[in-house]
């Protein structure tokens, strides 16, 4: 119960700090830390310390369900209300891809402790930072008219520092040599992402009146933070997964709409106001449904 309440500490601070004076630049430069330093650092430390009969495939492919699902709902309900392109993409994006990381690994941690941080890194690498990084690129250029970019795509997933970390946990993991002053290296930074990213999104956190989006808000929410999971759940029932890996993986597959999904969403010019609409009421509505949701699987698994 302590570290979730660091959880709405910190995001609650953030909303605080951004409505009184403040250094300017502080939420990039928290941004900056978090992502070329905290991030790398903790999946490399995650990785390299995960249980080696711990599934790889698994929890990657659940969240790419998500992404599929949203897709479709979205395409769908969209059709049959009229809905322009651009709203339909808005919501492909932010309904289809989890924060799992900024607030994903907090919660997780929060709720079943760091020996379930490395199954949560391994469902946001493989499933999240993937999808996002090519798939999500491909929705918004669909949807906003624009040529798919093949060079883009790559570039980003050369360039992000927490890549390079997976790649090298799971080489150090297939030697079965790992540094221990690496490992305490990586702690000691690791456990820095957790205040500070979910200060960070507190920062930037926007929460509008719900206008003439209601029923998009509804519908995106809905498949985001309820039906998402509930599809993942039984996925992971049918491939007999084992509890702990089933646990962790809905949670992350529960989580609010990713930020950078809906930064993708204003960049394309796809419904703007609608995509920071969801990530600003998915984050907080999360923080409510996550934890119910870890509760009642917790009867059940």
């Amino acid at each position: 119960m302590g570290a979730l309440l660091v959880v709405v500490f910190c995001v609650g601070a953030g909303m605080v700090t951004a409505r009184v004076p403040h250094p300017v630049g502080l939420g990039a430069a928290f941004n900056w830390w978090v992502v070329y330093i905290a991030l790398p650092a903790l999946v490399l430390g995650q990785i390299t310390q995960l249980d080696p009969s711990a599934p790889l495939l698994l929890p990657g492919v659940s969240l790419w369900l998500v992404f599929f699902g949203s897709w479709l709902a979205m395409a769908l309900a969209g059709r049959m209300l009229g809905w322009s392109r651009g709203k339909i993409g808005a919501l492909v994006l932010t309904a289809g891809f989890g924060n799992t990381a900024f607030v994903g690994y907090p919660l997780i941690e929060a709720l079943h402790g760091t020996e379930a941080l490395g199954i949560a890194v391994i469902a946001d690498q493989f499933g999240s930072f993937l999808m996002i990084s090519t798939l999500g690129l491909v929705a918004a250029s669909v949807y906003s008219g624009q040529r798919v970019k093949v060079l883009v795509i790559l570039r980003r997933i050369l360039l992000f520092p927490a890549f390079w970390a997976l790649l090298i946990g799971l080489a150090l993991r297939a030697s079965g040599v790992t540094p221990a002053l690496l490992l305490e290296l990586c702690q000691r930074l690791g456990v820095t992402l957790t205040p500070l990213a979910l200060f960070s999104v507190g920062l930037q956190l926007r929460l509008r009146s719900l206008g003439a989006d209601a029923t998009a808000l509804l519908l995106g929410l809905g498949w985001k933070l309820l039906a998402a999971p509930l599809v993942v759940a039984l996925f992971l029932w049918l491939n007999s997964a084992d509890s702990l890996t089933a646990t962790v993986v809905v949670l992350q597959a529960a989580m609010a709409p990713m930020v950078t999904a809906g930064i993708f969403a204003q960049q394309y010019d796809l419904a703007p106001t609608l995509a920071s609409r969801m990530v600003g009421l998915g984050l907080v509505l999360s923080l409510l449904t996550v934890p119910l949701l870890s509760y009642g699987l917790g009867w059940l698994l």
